[in-house]
């Protein structure tokens, strides 16, 4: 794609930026195959290819950002399927963030828009303040039917019950059960801790019980991913900040060996923190080596093996992909060879790369599209009649289950089941 930006918009350095990730587009159309909103709605600019030009024209000629921007570019879920379609490697995810930050920046939303999105972004990367606000969100949830349709969604998706605290998402040491093979730092998340604990309870136990002592960091909080794609990204980078700091201080200034995320929509923020925090000359080098540093659990679990498997039940499981492992990461096999390993049968679900509409904060903010597609990722699912979903992202496994009878459980939660862990949950555990 041929630019026109001017020597003093390259001097910015993430124009520069974007401008490299253009040049590189085609205009070959292969990305609108496999992007759901193009998929469901069928409008270019709902499409990749539509949104890489309203983010061009936007930049290119300096401008605010439009009501018009900000509809189609608001309506992409950050699934990245297109980056793994491209055949020219564009990297639409940096684009699409530039584009976001520069709509947060320029064009004033609605009322109503700009204080549901304030909202979000300060109370879903607290804890304490999403712990309080689903507790409303409980008492209120009766009078969905009678509530604004984005409020609505909110209170259909929370909860009827909420789990209560884990002691271990507090800061503190796991010791290895027996030799330590590896020391690695934990992201406890925010909303997985509020709502799906035994999530990061699996986690420290399966890592410890193969030989990793685990920490949880004093100081490291929320990945920033959340209000990053909200395009607040000043926001999003002070909670990097917090969690490179609270991670290289551990083990006496030495870091961990591995950062070990069990959320891939942080896992993909993340390892991605080098990018984000490149010219940041206090944070740059710290960045990139927890960048580097950083994992996924699946991929930690294949680097260790899972040693002794105790048998479980023999379940079909299904296995959801969450966009941002497969397209954001580009891991795909290890967690079925895994879920495979401990003993139990794992079916791809069909469509499997399209995304099932949570996707941090979409199925709040764009409910229809959102719940489009999970019922027709629920319906995939069903053609494969599995008796346990797997998935490796809270907000896949919440998106899910609120539109399907059969359990939804993290992958690492089976995976700690069959090598001696308690039975998940929602298995009735």
């Amino acid at each position: 794609m041929q630019t026109n930006f001017t020597a003093a918009q390259l001097a910015d350095p993430d124009t520069q930026v974007s401008e490299t990730i253009l040049r590189k587009c085609v205009h070959c159309g292969f990305c609108t195959a496999t992007c759901p909103t193009y998929v469901l709605l069928g409008d270019e600019l709902d499409s990749p290819r539509g949104r890489i030009y309203l983010i061009k024209e936007m930049l290119e000629q300096d401008r605010p950002a439009t009501a018009r921007d900000a509809l189609h570019i608001d309506r992409c879920l950050s699934c990245l399927s297109c980056m793994t379609t491209c055949p020219s490697g564009v990297h639409y995810m940096h684009l699409v963030d530039h584009g976001r930050a520069h709509v947060e920046k320029t064009y004033r939303r609605p009322f109503l828009d700009r204080a549901l999105r304030a909202l979000l972004a300060a109370v879903l990367p607290s804890p304490l303040l999403f712990r309080l606000s689903l507790v409303g969100a409980t008492l209120a949830r009766p009078f969905a039917g009678l509530m604004p349709r984005r409020l609505a969604a909110m209170l259909r998706l929370a909860p009827a019950a909420l789990p209560n605290p884990s002691a271990m998402d507090r800061p503190q040491v796991f010791p290895a059960q027996g030799p330590t093979r590896l020391r690695v730092a934990l992201l406890t998340g925010c909303a997985q801790q509020v709502i799906a604990p035994e999530i990061n309870e699996a986690t420290i136990r399966l890592l410890t019980r193969l030989g990793c002592e685990v920490a949880v960091a004093p100081g490291a909080g929320c990945c920033g991913a959340l209000v990053h794609h909200l395009g607040r990204t000043d926001q999003s980078h002070v909670a990097a900040a917090a969690n490179i700091r609270a991670w290289t201080a551990l083990w006496n200034g030495r870091g961990p060996e591995r950062v070990v995320i069990n959320a891939s929509g942080c896992g993909t923020m993340v390892k991605d923190y080098g990018h984000q925090l490149r010219d940041d000359p206090a944070l740059a080098e710290g960045a990139a080596r927890i960048a580097a540093a950083t994992r996924d659990i699946s991929e930690v679990l294949s680097e260790l093996g899972l040693g002794a498997v105790k048998a479980p039940a023999p379940l079909t499981v299904a296995y959801h992909s969450a966009c941002s492992l497969q397209h954001g990461q580009k891991i795909t096999a290890e967690p079925k060879a895994l879920l495979a390993a401990a003993g139990f049968t794992v079916k791809d679900i069909p469509e499997g790369h399209l995304c099932c509409g949570s996707a941090g904060t979409y199925n709040l903010l764009q409910p229809e599209i959102a719940m489009a597609l999970r019922d027709r990722k629920v319906a995939n699912i069903a053609r494969t009649n599995p008796d346990v979903i797997a998935a490796g992202n809270v907000g896949c496994i919440t998106q899910i289950a609120s539109g399907i009878g059969v359990p939804v459980v993290h992958t690492v939660e089976l995976l700690d089941w069959a090598t001696g862990g308690p039975r998940p949950k929602a298995l009735g555990g």
